[in-house]
């Protein structure tokens, strides 16, 4: 029963993190945080590293601190918890960061429809280069008007 628990805990978390990815990219670094969020729209530095990329460390830190809980207090689920958030954290950085900005070059002729979808609604959002009226959406669930045949 606790493995049951620890399944959909896992699962609900890592379901959670879609809404908290498009929560925090719409209200946070399309709001107060923009001066972070700015960088990864408008490409003014030459870095490979952005500002941007300190909302993936806070989130890092969250998982860890919830790996810390469950190894060192009786919160047992700070382990499914910390794992749900690792593992949307790396479907996140292989879907946005590698298979999308082509930050490493991999998936270069990935080449089915939803693939396509994703991009395009990234490309959508993108095409603001400001903090207002850039269309917010998850990594996987993406309004099906991108999904053309």
């Amino acid at each position: 029963m606790k493995l049951l628990i620890w399944l959909l805990l896992f699962i609900g978390v890592f379901c959670f993190m879609e809404f908290m990815a498009w929560f925090t990219h719409k209200y946070i670094m399309h709001g107060f945080l923009w001066k972070l969020h700015r960088d990864h729209h408008k490409k003014d530095h030459d870095s490979w590293f952005e500002r941007n990329d300190l909302f993936f460390v806070f989130y890092a830190i969250v998982s860890m601190v919830f790996f810390w809980l469950g190894a060192q207090t009786g919160f047992w689920q700070g382990w499914p918890i910390g794992f749900g958030i690792l593992a949307y954290g790396i479907a996140y950085f292989t879907v946005h960061d590698i298979f999308i900005h082509q930050r490493f070059k991999w998936f270069r002729n990935t080449n089915n429809r939803y693939a396509k979808g994703l991009r395009r609604a990234h490309k959508i959002h993108h095409k603001h280069l400001d903090k207002s009226d850039g269309e917010c959406f998850g990594m996987l669930f993406v309004p099906f008007k991108y999904f053309k045949r």
